[in-house]
């Protein structure tokens, strides 16, 4: 593994067996991300994004191959292990939010924390910090009904960020929002990157969001078949804000 790769794929393969056809999903992925790098994966819808950050982030198994997260392997680790693990050093932001509709902004920040056994005033002061963050603290008592979906998203990176994570996987975290709000979101994450040092390996169809991180790789029927780099990771400072 390189030295400084939080996350590397060798040879991984993943099939989808439906009972009557049986799909290669990932054939034979190689990929390494570097730490403190923003990465998007781009590609066709079916091609096989959405898996291969599903199985980087050990929440799908593979058939084949290893994958190696801050030079451990994911499949020397125990069900238990992988899911702590998660817990403990990963965020992940989804397309639709994935928000708890009856807990508050606050509420659902602090979630990951108390489902880790945190003590409730800790837990609650590094949500509100995590709010602070995106810029929502002040909206920390509204409930997601009372949020627009820019503001839901931002509550979703709160969330994945309180754990204080190694690194974030954000599946199409735009796909949902208008060009506006998604600009303003993709430009939060590279913010966050460089700021903080966070690695950001993000799914996306969005061209847009894709210029804005370190290195696009695009996807094939399951198989990487370009990586175009656009800048060193962390180097250019003109869009943050």
């Amino acid at each position: 593994m390189a030295d400084d790769a939080i996350v590397e794929a060798r040879g991984v393969q993943r099939t989808y067996d439906t009972g009557r056809v049986r799909v290669a999903a990932l054939s034979g992925v190689d990929l390494s991300v570097a730490r403190g790098e923003m990465v998007a994966i781009m590609g066709p819808s079916g091609c096989g994004k959405t898996t291969l950050l599903n199985c980087l982030s050990g929440l799908d198994d593979i058939d084949a191959g290893e994958i190696v997260i801050e030079g451990t392997a994911l499949s020397s680790m125990s069900d238990h292990e992988r899911t702590d693990y998660r817990a403990r050093r990963m965020g992940f932001v989804f397309q639709f939010y994935n928000l708890m509709p009856v807990l508050s902004a606050v509420e659902n920040v602090e979630l990951p924390l108390l489902v880790v056994r945190q003590s409730g005033k800790d837990a609650r002061r590094r949500a509100m910090d995590a709010l602070e963050l995106v810029g929502l603290a002040e909206r920390a008592d509204h409930f997601p009904d009372e949020l627009s979906g820019g503001e839901r998203q931002r509550v979703t990176i709160a969330r994945a960020l309180v754990n204080d994570p190694a690194i974030v996987w954000a599946d199409e975290p735009t796909g949902d929002l208008d060009s506006e709000r998604a600009e303003e979101i993709t430009t939060l994450m590279r913010r966050l990157n460089r700021e903080r040092g966070l690695t950001f390996l993000i799914v996306t169809h969005d061209i847009a969001v894709g210029r804005k991180t370190d290195r696009i790789i695009r996807m094939l029927d399951g198989r990487v078949v370009e990586e175009l780099v656009l800048e060193p990771a962390n180097v250019r400072t003109s869009d943050a804000a």
